[in-house]
């Protein structure tokens, strides 16, 4: 079949209604083109100037109104959502960096906690240091749709290939990436990445961005990407906020699996550093 998707490229503000009211618009902006399937970015709740910030705006998943709105928002729609990602505060004083998926009718059809955390110093003067404020999840999630399997992660986990590999042989034919990736690392890793991550599983790749000038003077590169099995760009957002759509026939997932079955040739090895010891 054919399904269109969506990609959201938002610049997230500290302000969790404004975020919501703007996400929602998007949202039913790329329902009327005819979107079935349409995501967020990471953070859709809220980009903020600093760890505490963040932490003060955090809510219980129970209490969050993100919750309620996108289900009522895939209700009244009737598309598939995914919120990129909401800060979920947790009962051990950390948070959930958390990706909702909501099927049509508003139900939850998937969670995901993002499971690698950014802890890195890319160049542009911010150090940043997820896990000191997240609680890392543990949980690779594909949930069901209609139009075929959907895999959850969330930003730094591209760098991860073997969770993509994972969840494109738990059947996986869509892989969402919400992100908010720095500029310097987006400029130099964003596409190539992303077009890897499609051609190892054959599976189109959804990736909604953040954008811009954040709270703090952080920035993030855009580039909300829809990538083919075979590594194409079929969308890409640039810069401005807004979003991209692209036509997915689920076809080439079949498609490029059976081209290439790298899939099914994996094979467990044992690391052994040079020389090799003699056999006797």
């Amino acid at each position: 079949m054919i399904l269109r998707v969506a990609c959201i490229q938002s610049n997230a503000k500290p302000d969790l209604n404004a975020n919501l009211d703007e996400a929602e618009r998007l949202v039913r902006l790329a329902r009327a083109e005819g979107a079935d399937f349409i995501a967020t970015p990471e953070n859709t709740s809220g980009m903020f100037a600093s760890q505490a910030a963040l932490i003060a705006a955090a809510l219980p998943e129970a209490d969050h109104p993100g919750i309620s709105r996108f289900a009522k928002l895939a209700r009244e729609t009737g598309a598939w959502l995914l919120v990129g990602s909401l800060s979920i505060s947790l009962d051990n004083g950390k948070l959930a960096n958390r990706s909702f998926l909501f099927d049509a009718n508003g139900g939850i059809a998937g969670r995901y906690d993002k499971i690698h955390m950014f802890d890195a110093d890319p160049q542009d003067g911010q150090p940043y240091r997820e896990s000191a404020t997240f609680q890392a999840g543990d949980r690779a999630v594909v949930a069901e749709a209609p139009f075929g399997r959907i895999g959850l992660s969330i930003c730094y986990d591209v760098r991860f290939a073997a969770l993509y590999g994972t969840l494109a042989r738990m059947g996986a034919a869509f892989i969402t990436v919400p992100a908010a990736f720095t500029v310097p690392t987006g400029r130099a890793h964003w596409h190539v990445l992303l077009r890897a991550r499609a051609i190892e599983t054959g599976a189109f790749i959804l990736a909604p961005a953040q954008t811009g000038e954040h709270a703090g003077g952080r920035h993030t590169f855009g580039h909300s990407l829809i990538v083919a099995p075979w590594g194409e760009i079929l969308a890409d957002g640039g810069e401005a906020e807004g979003f991209v759509v692209a036509d997915c026939d689920t076809n080439r997932v079949i498609e490029a699996r059976r081209m290439i079955r790298a899939l099914d040739h994996s094979r467990p090895f044992v690391p052994a550093l040079s020389p090799e010891p003699a056999l006797h």
